[in-house]
């Protein structure tokens, strides 16, 4: 097992800068997991952990060791691709023995490693099979149970389900919860979903740019981001946004105009805001409330499009001022287009950013 720290990490491709200075502390055991957009750094990151590129400037270290220079296989880490990456030719047995043989472990200490693993994944029945007769699934496992025989200090998963259907991604990603869960293992994992990240992670990275926005579990980051990016990209479907102006800030709250013109006062604290300035109340569609009565704190508009899932529903509602919000509520809607909708929105939910993008704190 091993801790792994990350002190001012850069990353430059000739004279482009991609990775700028990330600090990070990946404790023991921990399950961390780098989120963010297409671009943003978050495999060349992985890559870097790895010893697959090479660091910039900063230091890496393992448990307090420097490891900048040290190759991959001196590292003990493990890695699992998006691709697989089986070799066509080998049975599972075979792919999942080949990293022990090049590193001349015994036939019965492979043999033990290989079917040890096997049985955690449920692999046992396929060992003789190629992967050509394997569902991508299997195909999968089989690749996490390559890097488990190698018995790593740290595994490393670089958005390993996206080549999954719906069905096969949830599965897996229960396969993978439960490995961290029985090995103990401190775990890096990359991906795109944010639905990933938030059951998987115990601590989440939201990465932008090259750059980590925000570093924290997931509730934390659900609940209290940081900026605008964490709190647009952390939540499915995303935060709703009104652009508004603050009408009055005291210590403890900040007052704003709704679309509708109404005065609305926001728990949170109001010390670095001044009447005057342009900002941004955030809700999350599944805190504005439908057919709740209310005397103030009313969102008003005319529903545009409406989504029945099953167990919920999104309602579009298009306000006066032309902002498109999203609203999700439980059960099927019998409320269709082109109705007007008035909901309530609760203050304690919301959150406020100012002009620079950075969140006023909510308080409670």
């Amino acid at each position: 097992m091993a801790e792994v720290e990350l002190k001012g990490i850069r990353k430059s491709f000739g004279k482009i800068e991609t990775i700028h200075g990330v600090d990070l502390l990946i404790r023991d055991k921990e399950f961390v997991v780098f989120v963010g957009p297409s671009g943003c750094g978050k495999s060349t990151l992985l890559r870097l952990i790895a010893g697959l590129e090479t660091i910039s400037g900063g230091e890496l270290t393992f448990d307090g060791v420097r490891v900048n220079e040290a190759a991959p296989k001196e590292r003990g880490i493990a890695m699992v691709f998006q691709s697989y990456a089986l070799y066509p030719h080998m049975t599972v047995y075979e792919n999942m023995a080949f990293g022990l043989e090049l590193s001349k472990a015994g036939k019965a200490e492979i043999d033990e490693k290989v079917r040890k693993a096997a049985a955690i994944l449920e692999l046992t029945p396929l060992l003789e099979r190629l992967p050509k007769q394997l569902s991508g699934g299997q195909r999968q496992r089989v690749a996490i149970g390559r890097a488990i025989v190698r018995e790593p200090r740290v595994f490393l998963f670089d958005e390993p389900l996206s080549n999954l259907d719906a069905a096969l991604r949830v599965q897996t990603r229960i396969e993978i919860a439960k490995l961290h869960q029985d090995m103990g293992v401190t775990m890096i994992y990359v991906t795109h979903d944010q639905v990933e990240a938030m059951t998987l992670a115990d601590k989440i990275v939201v990465l932008n740019a090259g750059v980590v926005e925000q570093a924290g579990s997931p509730l934390e980051l659900y609940e209290h981001p940081a900026n605008l990016f964490v709190a647009g990209f952390i939540g499915s479907p995303q935060m709703n946004f009104i652009d508004t102006e603050v009408q009055a800030a005291g210590s403890s709250s900040v007052t704003v105009t709704l679309p509708g013109g109404e005065a609305f006062t926001v728990p949170v604290d109001g010390t670095t805001a001044r009447k005057g300035d342009r900002v941004k109340l955030g809700i999350r569609p599944e805190h504005l409330q439908v057919g709740t009565e209310a005397d103030d704190g009313k969102l008003a508009g005319v529903i545009e499009v409406v989504e029945n899932l099953g167990e919920s529903h999104f309602i579009y509602l298009r306000t006066a001022t032309g902002a498109l919000v999203t609203i999700r509520a439980n059960g099927i809607s019998s409320l269709t287009a082109k109705t007007n909708l008035s909901v309530r929105i609760p203050p304690e939910a919301c959150h406020v950013f100012n002009s620079d993008g950075n969140a006023l704190r909510r308080l409670g």
